[in-house]
């Protein structure tokens, strides 16, 4: 059995919910690969590309992933070179998990990742952030 990837966490600020990330990514995007420029390349980048997602955290809460498809190079007008996070355009819901607000990216472990939730529950009307944070506090999420 292969180990679980390693994955990149971050907060999706400017989105309450994951429906807002996914309209907004559909809007920018179509259905093309996501992609979201990030300043800091990830040295582990190999780990990444072998199976890792980046999961979003909304509002303390992280609620969906994307899965990692490629990193690429883009000078800024500022002459800075950022890393590009090339994302599957799928957002996948995940259990949520409250997280305290930290800055840029991190990693996270597979084996400290959030399970998928079934498609099925996907469907269903999400919990406003607060009260997922909340329940997941107390461990009933």
């Amino acid at each position: 059995m292969s180990p679980a990837p390693l994955n990149l966490m971050k907060l999706c600020v400017g989105a309450d919910a994951p429906e807002d990330l996914v309209a907004w990514q559909k809007m920018r995007f179509g259905d093309q690969p996501a992609v979201h420029v990030t300043r800091m390349w990830p040295k582990r980048e190999q780990e990444l590309l072998d199976g890792g997602s980046l999961y979003w955290v909304f509002k303390g809460v992280m609620q969906a992933r994307q899965r990692l498809i490629g990193l690429e190079e883009r000078i800024g007008e500022d002459g800075i070179r950022r890393c590009a996070l090339m994302l599957e355009p799928d957002l996948v819901r995940v259990a949520a998990v409250p997280r305290r607000p930290f800055q840029g990216w991190r990693y996270l472990k597979g084996s400290e990742a959030p399970v998928d939730l079934p498609r099925g529950k996907t469907d269903e009307q999400p919990l406003p952030p607060e009260l997922a944070a909340r329940l997941a506090d107390m461990g009933l999420l």
